[in-house]
């Protein structure tokens, strides 16, 4: 009996003790701004995405990555009346579907009040890979432009790099503002024909121009899937591996150079 009544005691005592979180959970407020648990660190990165999915998916990865603490937020607002505004060092701004327009009135607003708390950088993840947009953003002094086509490591570097005081540009978009002509859009058709057809050198032309799957499907009012079927076969035409070999070597051939066969 003694023991029993041992048991029951030390149980009792188990049951009264508070709950405590399972490890590497999170308690997250639909209404609230979602933070990584790094409190002991002093500089924040702070997210900001109106997709709540994107958002938190882009938390966990950087707060496992970062020695900064990661904050996230589904508004410029938000981030603005966040009491830790000031320790802001670098803000990840997402922008999937804005129009050029859009995209830029969204960084200059960003960059207007990220003045006020003193330095702190700009970095946009955009799905949009239009040199022209690019060049304009790093006008406004963004330290970064990375594409959702990149992989994980990719873009956990590129942010790092924006920390250490680097520049990020994604070499793609970098070739086709070097290589861009003042050639019609037609003109890939006529500089390298009998290798691809006609939606083929369009698709060409956009791929040398930086542009996403989705910017090129909406432009030449077709499929994404057809595009990324172009994509494939004009790949295997030109023995390339990625699309920035293909936009090099579609290049080359505008500029009338042979390719090694």
């Amino acid at each position: 009996m003694s023991n029993l009544a041992s048991k029951t005691s030390s149980l009792a005592a188990k049951s009264s003790q508070p709950e405590q979180p399972a490890k590497g959970s999170e308690r997250l407020d639909p209404a609230a701004a979602a933070v990584s648990p790094n409190v002991g660190r002093t500089s924040t990165i702070a997210i900001i995405d109106t997709h709540r999915f994107s958002r938190e998916c882009l938390l966990r990865v950087l707060s496992d990555d970062s020695s900064a603490v990661v904050s996230a937020f589904s508004s410029i607002d938000q981030w603005f009346n966040d009491p830790q505004l000031a320790s802001t060092a670098l803000i990840i701004l997402c922008q999937y579907g804005r129009s050029h327009e859009e995209a830029l009135a969204e960084v200059h607003r960003l960059t207007d009040l990220s003045s006020q708390i003193g330095t702190c950088a700009i970095v946009v993840l955009s799905n949009n890979e239009d040199p022209d947009l690019i060049v304009k953003m790093l006008g406004k002094s963004v330290r970064g432009y990375i594409p959702t086509s990149l992989s994980i490591p990719i873009v956990i570097q590129a942010i790092g790099l924006a920390r250490a005081g680097g520049v990020y540009v994604p070499a793609s978009s970098l070739l086709a503002a070097h290589y861009r002509t003042s050639e019609e859009p037609t003109a890939p058709a006529k500089t390298t024909n009998n290798i691809f057809t006609a939606r083929q050198a369009a698709v060409v032309d956009a791929l040398r121009r930086g542009k996403a799957n989705k910017i090129i499907a909406y432009e030449l009012k077709m499929r994404e899937s057809t595009v990324k079927v172009h994509v494939r076969n004009i790949m295997k035409k030109l023995h390339a591996t990625n699309r920035t070999e293909v936009a090099y070597m579609a290049n080359r051939l505008l500029n009338g150079e042979e390719l090694a066969s």
